[in-house]
């Protein structure tokens, strides 16, 4: 037997879902957004100083400290930006420190993934082919991971994200070997 609910009652099921939906939406307000921002920065920000250091030395060594630093800063720096944005009391974005310390480690991470195959000692064969190489394919991944969250989280779809982000990259990439070619 169907018990009708009572006129005028919300419905429980309504409310279960809107707070589901509220609690999705502060998710990816307060760790998400600021993750993804700082993602996209470390990924993308740091490919022209890191290839411009690798095409100008040819050495591993240098460009993995270039790498470093500039992961690094760029990490402190995002996190900063993102922390002294908004207290979050007019935007919901949550506490500030909180999403200064997301923004800023995935900034530190997003740079840190393509500067990883500079470790690679300069003494192995053709070492500097091997590591521009990896640091390359890292470069791809790390865009197609970026567009993946913007699809999974910002309803952006697939191809348009990845064709946005590629673009971005390739010509921040492309900055970094021609200044560091000249």
């Amino acid at each position: 037997m169907l018990i009708s609910p009572v006129q005028g009652a919300p419905d429980p099921v309504d409310a279960i879902e809107a707070g589901a939906a509220e609690a999705h939406r502060a998710f990816v307000l307060r760790y998400v957004q600021p993750g993804l921002a700082g993602l996209i920065d470390g990924s993308v920000s740091t490919l022209a100083p890191i290839f411009a250091a690798a095409f100008a030395t040819h050495s591993n060594g240098a460009t993995f400290l270039v790498g470093l630093a500039a992961s690094i800063g760029a990490g402190i720096s995002m996190g900063f930006t993102e922390a002294l944005s908004d207290d979050g009391q007019i935007t919901g974005r949550g506490t500030p420190w909180m999403r200064g310390l997301v923004c800023g480690v995935m900034t530190t991470v997003g740079g840190l993934g393509h500067t990883l195959p500079y470790a690679i000692p300069s003494r192995w064969p053709n070492a500097f082919g091997i590591a521009t190489a990896l640091a390359i394919l890292v470069v791809i991944v790390e865009l197609l991971v970026i567009a993946a969250i913007r699809t999974r989280y910002m309803a952006t779809p697939f191809w348009r994200a990845a064709l946005q982000v590629v673009l971005g990259g390739a010509l921040v990439l492309l900055a970094g070997i021609a200044i560091g070619s000249a």
